[in-house]
């Protein structure tokens, strides 16, 4: 098939590599033409790829309309809060026959709305698949083993995606939850901060297990909340994508909650990371949807006042820990 992907960062161009290798033709995107220039002459994206080989056949280009024409399908792999602005540039080359495609994992700050409420905004007419799941890009385009889910409210379009997608390397399930894994893959990063935070104040496996499970509980209740199946929580795009981000020193969330529990300042620890850490901006918007439909998330709540408020991370802990005494299967208990 002709791919075109919107967003040159670690994702986008390591999925650009395994869709080459399976004999798809692709394009992508980049903002940056000086980089995009000197990237054709390398064949290497030293910012975010640095070991992983660029095949010629992927065409790279900095503008809108080459990435767009003629294919059949859009990949977005942006991050969140970049996705309307791209959408506005890219919508006038985009035709209703193409399959958009959405890697990005995050809540719109200013809107509160998911990535496919955006795209439905300005591609009513398309039909859109988000793909989500554990998949750190350096691994991803390391040919290791990895496994996501296709979730489309049109099952042909999901499959589409899993026939077209899926290899020795890629294993893709299909779900027609929508917005169940797009919470799962947005909201599974507020507690991977959390969990760097646990490890940079020196707390152990029990406390970070502790987090994982009520963290869990905490996304799915809010993703019900929203319309969610629960089920979907239990699935690739929720605690798969939750052990893989809360555990791994691939997630830039988790690297950034390790500074900021060591001492560093949020804007310290963003600058440190080097690449945008999506879980500092869901904190703001899953904080500001949860009080606007009632529901009740301490983990988040405690984040944000550490992140937004500069409250001490050690306070939130002994907060969380001092709550109310409950039953655990309880609804809306931490």
């Amino acid at each position: 098939m002709k791919i075109g992907i919107l967003g040159f960062g670690s994702w986008g161009t390591s999925l650009s590599v395994l869709l080459s290798d399976l004999g798809h033709e692709v394009t992508i995107y980049g903002r940056n033409k000086e980089y995009i220039d000197k990237v054709k002459e390398t064949r290497v994206s030293e910012k975010y790829l640095p070991n992983i080989k660029i095949d010629k056949d992927i065409e790279l280009t900095n503008e809108y309309k080459q990435a767009i024409d003629g294919k059949e399908i859009i990949i977005i792999a942006v991050a969140s809060q970049a996705v309307r602005k791209v959408l506005e540039k890219a919508k006038e080359f985009i035709v209703e026959e193409q399959i958009i495609v959405n890697l990005a994992k995050g809540i719109e700050i200013s809107s509160l709305k998911t990535i496919s409420q955006i795209v439905g905004e300005y591609l009513p007419l398309n039909k859109y698949v988000v793909l989500s799941g554990p998949s750190h890009a350096e691994e991803v385009a390391k040919k290791l083993p990895t496994t996501l889910v296709a979730a489309s409210t049109d099952m042909e379009v999901a499959q589409i995606i899993q026939d077209n997608f899926s290899s020795e390397f890629l294993r893709i399930y299909t779900n027609h939850d929508v917005i169940g894994v797009e919470l799962g893959g947005s909201l599974k990063n507020i507690i991977a901060i959390g969990a760097g935070i646990a490890d940079g104040l020196g707390f152990g496996d029990n406390t970070k297990a502790a987090l994982m499970t009520r963290g869990m509980n905490e996304i799915a209740l809010l993703g019900e909340t929203i319309g969610a199946s629960k089920e979907t929580f239990r699935g690739l795009s929720g605690i798969g994508d939750l052990i893989v981000t809360c555990t791994s020193m691939h997630s830039r969330n988790r690297r950034c909650g390790i500074l900021i529990g060591q001492g560093y300042s949020v804007d310290e620890a963003i600058e440190n990371i080097g690449m945008v850490v999506e879980g500092i901006y869901t904190i703001k918007s899953a904080y500001e949807l949860s009080k606007k439909l009632g529901a009740e998330t301490p983990i988040t709540d405690e984040l944000y006042k550490v992140i937004y408020e500069n409250k001490n991370p050690s306070e939130s802990v002994m907060q969380l820990m001092l709550r109310k005494k409950k039953h655990e299967t309880e609804s809306n208990s931490w």
